[in-house]
């Protein structure tokens, strides 16, 4: 057998209890406090000294997308630029370093960085004008294409809007270079070339160092297509997961029928894999958009008018429909939600499900859930429904000033983000990041959740204080929580004797840390099944 002992430090169970001292054998947690130093007294095992430091449950991200993430340090650098013409400057630099690519394609620029959100395809002509470029927004979706690329989708100011799309125009007619929504953005996906699957399982392999790092253990991937599930596959195939990983099969409405036949497939391909570190438990519905670009959908209009109330891409009761029927394969709902009228259609989607399919544990997702009428707030955990928050996302940022509240109005923006507001009346609060989206460290978020503050501290006193999310709570809303919705309470999620050992080691308590020091509380290692998946002062991750 092989055993660790960790002393010196504070063991944080989740489960409302504090030990001195944990030990692990043979991956899973045996003991604590005394009667693990008692254990470890007579048999043969390593020492770890937390040197004053905290032990907790390595956490979940419940929302999230892993393969996206590791894929964006594969094209051009744009997530850090603070302008259009940074933006510009490293496509050109990019584009000139790799000139044997057919395609540049790249994530993901600041979507506040033009006004309304529009992007000018000359812009990008100006450093590539002879080859597609592609670049999605920190929203993903949203698109931005030079001229060369609008070409090859076949894409004329003629070209009427798609289902589920928009394609914004110049004032003259001409097609602008933006295009929002996967209606949209489909017709210039669809001639992309695909990557390489080496590449693709490469980014995985990112994915994971960025996770591990940042004391991440499991995440949900939230949007998984078919060629997606066989890199999945293959990277398991290989024994190149390095971390957990649940997958969504995304429902397209507009192809749903011909998709439920495949969702049985892609998890039984997957369970074929036979790695435990991969399920594929979940099919992921969008319900609506975003705010940012008004697809969100609302139950009153937007300020501005310009989309009236949204888009909802499933009409009539055919959201409810195609959940039953997900249920009735015994897989998980989880459904993008972001405006309030979304949210009411996704709870009204499962409380159909849960009508007309009977009583069984099926542990339904809402994810974002950034608005939410009052009416509706008891009815998560009525229906049972995890609400999965974005907690990064509740601060008055330039997102939220530049492009939301301006299309919300203060009024109903101070609604947002009910997280307190739901955690009080009884709903399993899980969070999750939506990376690449948003940072993906937890702590970051956490940092958010109890203070409703800006890295710079504004505004005083926090944005809606009301919702700020007590401390303890947050860190279980980023273990035991996720861990709940990813049916696995019983495995991760909290340092309990029988416990898979998945564990992050912080160098100081949260619980007593300042909310905006949180973000800097150093990881000194993340630990998986009891091994040693991080270490910083390795600077590495382990293979």
């Amino acid at each position: 057998m092989s055993s660790t002992l960790f002393t010196g430090g504070v063991v944080w169970t989740g489960t409302g209890q504090e030990f001195d001292a944990l030990l692990v054998t043979d991956g899973v947690v045996r003991a604590l406090g005394g009667q693990a130093r008692d254990l470890a007294a007579g048999v043969d095992c390593e020492h770890v000294d937390l040197a004053g430091g905290f032990l907790m449950s390595s956490f979940g991200d419940g929302h999230a997308h892993p393969l996206y993430g590791g894929l964006e340090a594969v094209g051009p650098p744009v997530r850090g630029c603070g302008t259009v013409d940074e933006i510009v400057t490293a496509v050109k630099v990019y584009a000139e370093d790799h000139p044997d690519e057919e395609w540049i394609v790249g994530a993901s620029y600041d979507g506040s960085l033009a006004e309304g959100g529009l992007f000018d395809a000359r812009w990008l002509d100006a450093a590539v004008p002879d080859r597609p470029v592609v670049l999605r927004a920190w929203d993903y979706h949203t698109v931005w294409c030079n001229t060369a690329a609008l070409e090859r989708a076949g894409i004329t100011a003629d070209t009427p809007d798609p289902v589920l799309g928009e394609i914004p125009h110049r004032p003259d007619g001409s097609v602008l270079g933006t295009l929002r929504e996967w209606g949209a953005t489909d017709l210039v996906m669809n001639v992309m070339p695909a990557r390489d699957e080496r590449e693709r399982i490469g980014a995985l392999g990112t994915a994971a160092d960025y996770y591990l790092a940042r004391g991440v253990t499991w995440v949900q991937d939230a949007w998984v297509e078919p060629g997606d599930v066989a890199t999945y596959v293959e990277a398991a195939r290989q024994g190149a997961l390095r971390m957990r990983f649940n997958l969504a099969l995304y429902a397209d409405p507009r192809h749903f029928d011909s998709q439920i036949e495949q969702f049985a497939a892609s998890r039984r391909a997957v369970e074929e894999a036979g790695s435990p570190l991969l399920t594929a438990n979940t099919v992921k519905f969008f319900a609506d958009g975003v705010v940012e670009n008004e697809t969100g959908a609302l139950l009153a209009p937007y300020c501005s008018g310009l989309h009236s109330h949204g888009m909802q891409n499933w009409e009539g009761d055919s959201l409810a429909e195609a959940a039953r029927r997900v249920d009735e394969l015994g897989l998980q709902i989880h459904i993008h939600a972001i405006g309030d009228a979304a949210v009411r259609q996704a709870l009204d989607a499962i409380e159909h499900t849960l009508s007309r399919n009977g009583t069984r544990d099926r542990r339904p997702v809402i994810a974002h859930v950034q608005l939410v009428d009052d009416t509706d707030i008891g009815r998560f955990a009525e229906l049972g429904v995890i609400p999965n928050m974005q907690p990064l996302w509740a601060q008055m940022d330039a997102l939220m000033t530049v492009l939301t509240i301006p299309r919300l109005g203060v009024e109903r923006s101070d609604r947002q983000y009910q997280m307190q507001t739901l955690n009080r009346s009884g709903a399993a609060l899980a969070f999750g990041s939506d990376w690449p989206v948003s940072s993906g460290a937890p702590l970051d978020g956490i940092a958010v959740a109890t203070s409703r503050l800006t890295a710079e501290g504004q505004p005083d006193g926090g944005w809606t204080p009301h919702e700020i999310v007590p401390i303890e709570r947050a860190l279980s809303s980023y273990t035991g929580a996720v861990a709940y919705q990813a049916y696995a309470e019983n495995t991760w999620g909290v340092v309990t004797p029988g416990a898979s050992a998945d564990l992050v080691w912080l160098d100081q308590d949260p619980r007593n840390t300042p909310p905006l020091d949180l973000p800097h509380v150093g990881i000194h290692a993340t630990y998986l099944r009891g091994a040693q998946a991080y270490r910083a002062d390795e600077g590495k991750v382990r293979p």
